[in-house]
């Protein structure tokens, strides 16, 4: 027997030393946060603790029921919720929620995911029209509900926003939408091209006086143009800039639009 001075107190068998690192790995793994979700993911957004979340049921044109009120409000305590935000696009946000509580706060509040993020049609922002303003020269609301049920969500080149306003008041922000309705007695404009955000620009008018099963159509139509045509993460007002106003005049059989003249 050795001297217990003789005796490598560092050697270690391997095989002891892999069981080891495994038991390490095991245990390191199952106390590591799971992997941030990216925007879209789960219906999610990232905020910027870049630890919470918030979730956007979708609310069509921004008309809600008491009922779904209540129920958002519930979840929202429920789940602890540091904020409801209505946001620009006539949602209403649950914000500050954990990863771990994304999968229960959309099962509790029974609603589909609006489509805040992600390149496709994102939201279509309607006024009240002639459904409650005094001042509605079309039924913005009942148009735009139709144009979500029909496009909300739609994937395409780019993200895509949509306007709907009964007025020229345009209370709906038709002139920064990459593409807008504007009512009068007469029926409707079709405004192009709109942006806010790091580049902004006014919509130009591309068609004028439409009724409205054929307002909708044109919408459709454009829409359809515009997925196949443009490229990759182009803009609609960049796609515009490219081929011109009157080329997409001429795809969709409008009379050649006047001088572009800011919305």
């Amino acid at each position: 027997m050795k001297p217990l001075a003789q005796f490598d107190c560092c050697a270690i068998d391997p095989a002891v030393d892999s069981a080891n690192q495994t038991i390490e790995s095991s245990a390191k793994a199952s106390t590591d946060p799971a992997p941030v979700l990216k925007d879209g993911d789960r219906g999610v957004i990232l905020q910027r603790d870049r630890r919470t979340y918030a979730v956007v049921p979708h609310v069509p044109c921004g008309v809600v029921t008491s009922d779904q009120l209540r129920r958002i409000a519930a979840v929202a305590d429920q789940f602890g919720c540091q904020a409801l935000k209505i946001t620009n696009a006539q949602r209403i946000a649950l914000v500050g929620l954990r990863q771990d509580q994304v999968d229960a706060v959309w099962a509790a509040l029974d609603l589909p995911t609006g489509h805040a993020v992600g390149d496709c049609v994102r939201s279509v922002k309607a006024c009240p029209g002639t459904t409650f303003c005094k001042r509605g020269q079309r039924d913005s609301l009942a148009v735009g509900q139709t144009l979500d049920r029909l496009q909300h969500g739609r994937k395409l080149p780019a993200k895509f926003k949509i306007g709907v306003s009964g007025c020229p008041n345009q209370c709906s922000e038709t002139a920064i939408k990459d593409l807008g309705l504007v009512g009068s007695r007469n029926g409707w404009d079709v405004w192009v091209g709109g942006s806010g955000g790091v580049a902004p620009r006014l919509a130009v008018r591309l068609a004028r006086q439409l009724d409205d099963d054929t307002a909708i159509a044109t919408v459709g139509r454009i829409l359809d143009y515009y997925e196949h045509e443009a490229k990759p993460k182009e803009r609609f007002f960049k796609f515009i800039a490219r081929i011109g106003l009157d080329q997409l005049a001429r795809v969709l059989g409008l009379p050649a639009p006047e001088q572009p003249q800011p919305a």
